[in-house]
């Protein structure tokens, strides 16, 4: 099978490297890929972003499965041109995909599918806010309702940061606090079937204690010692398939990848968000544990046959991924700065720990940063403190100028916290 991914991040790489393992796929190809994603796959030049361009790439490769891994280019419709030239792509529709370019179509989903989520108000004016701000109190939980990759949500004890980040929105998404951990779950659905992946947690603040600004994700674990057993299945029954069940009722099926973003609180399970693709970083500890080759899994999400599927197989193994981040991160990160040490890991601490590449770019022969979250370090073990520490020893080796990085990515857990 010829695999064309879209995209240029570490979930890109993630894909890659387990497409890259699987025996089915002849050729792998990426556009417009980083430094990293070059070694297992064919680049190519493309604008992610048009659906034309993407198909013409995709026809030329003879490509037998597209893969479209970012949020804009799905909300932007390209899953659809490359439909429409009869290539299976996985991926959502562009009308479905709203269910992450809208956080307000995705509560009116939600209320509709009687699904489970935070009480909320849609605000597009100060007057609005302030009200709305009051009638919730502290913490405040503000979501620009489109797209702002992984850096549109402020949760804040602050009234005025509040209302500044509201101000900044054309339309916001006004919501109670939910207490309780975050668990990420995947689920795989071609607009009837919805299969789940394993659950994961991410870390979203920038500093160690969870302090710190809002990232785009500092690293994350997998499996949940502490989760209920039954999780998986009440959250298919509460959430996953009651959205996909809504969506296909609307007249807009959604196919790909379904994101429920939970938190477990003192009430029971509630979506704090839903994403119409692949999560990073908890791609990269779910993709690790995955034993089922991926490419017929995602192939069968694209042409309809889920449910004609065996059985996912998963690894006992538990994964960690800890994020390297750009100095000043996730400010305006400083970029250019060379990365060294990445022979070292695969050297010395493969195959139970690699290196995926996010904002890198090669400058001559000389790998360097090039966006906030350069590199996710991954690494598997017996359990969740043998994967910590592999996964840290291979930060170790990694060398990048001011770079930033969480010491305490699933040290809670471990422990039996």
């Amino acid at each position: 099978m010829k695999v064309l991914v879209i995209g240029t991040g570490a979930r890109e790489h993630a894909l890659c490297h387990s497409l890259s393992n699987d025996p089915d796929v002849t050729a792998l190809h990426c556009a417009p890929g980083n430094a990293g994603i070059a070694e297992v796959a064919e680049l190519h030049q493309v604008d992610p972003l048009d659906g034309a361009a993407v198909a013409a790439l995709a026809t030329e490769l003879g490509a037998e499965l597209v893969v479209v891994g970012p949020e804009a280019p799905l909300v932007a419709g390209v899953a659809d041109a490359v439909r429409e030239a009869g290539i299976p792509v996985f991926g959502p529709s562009g009308e479905a995909a709203q269910l992450e370019g809208s956080k307000a179509f995705a509560k009116e989903v939600m209320a509709a599918a009687g699904v489970p989520t935070a009480r909320s108000y849609v605000c597009t004016n100060p007057e609005e806010v302030a009200e709305a701000l009051d009638a919730f109190g502290a913490p405040y939980v503000v979501k620009d309702d489109g797209l702002a990759a992984g850096k549109g949500v402020v949760v804040t004890d602050d009234l005025d940061a509040a209302k500044a980040h509201a101000g900044a929105c054309e339309r916001v998404v006004i919501e109670e606090f939910l207490d309780g951990p975050e668990v990420s779950l995947f689920a795989i659905t071609d607009g009837v079937t919805v299969v789940p992946l394993q659950p994961a947690q991410d870390f979203k603040r920038a500093l160690d204690g969870d302090e710190g600004p809002n990232t785009g994700g500092m690293g994350a674990y997998s499996p949940l010692p502490w989760a209920d057993p039954k999780l998986v299945e009440e959250v298919m029954q509460t959430v996953l398939q009651p959205t996909v069940d809504e969506m296909r009722r609307r007249g807009t099926p959604f196919s790909g990848l379904l994101y429920a973003g939970l938190a477990i609180t003192s009430r029971g399970v509630r979506v704090i968000e839903f994403n119409a693709r692949f999560g990073d970083p908890e791609t990269q500890v779910v993709l690790a544990r995955l034993k089922t080759p991926l490419a017929g899994v995602l192939l069968a999400a694209a042409d309809g046959t889920l449910d004609d599927l065996a059985p996912l197989r998963w690894s006992e193994d538990a994964a960690v991924t800890v994020v390297i981040a750009s100095h000043n991160y996730p400010g305006t990160p400083r970029t250019g700065d060379p990365i060294t040490g990445l022979d070292e890991v695969a050297a010395q601490d493969a195959p139970h720990a690699y290196v995926l590449h996010a904002g890198t770019k090669y400058d001559g022969d000389t790998v360097v940063s090039a966006g906030g979250r350069v590199l996710s370090v991954t690494a598997i073990g017996a359990d969740l403190t043998q994967a910590r520490e592999r996964a840290y020893a291979a930060v170790a080796r990694v060398r990048l100028d001011g770079s930033e990085h969480r010491t305490d990515i699933a040290a809670k857990a471990a422990s039996g916290e």
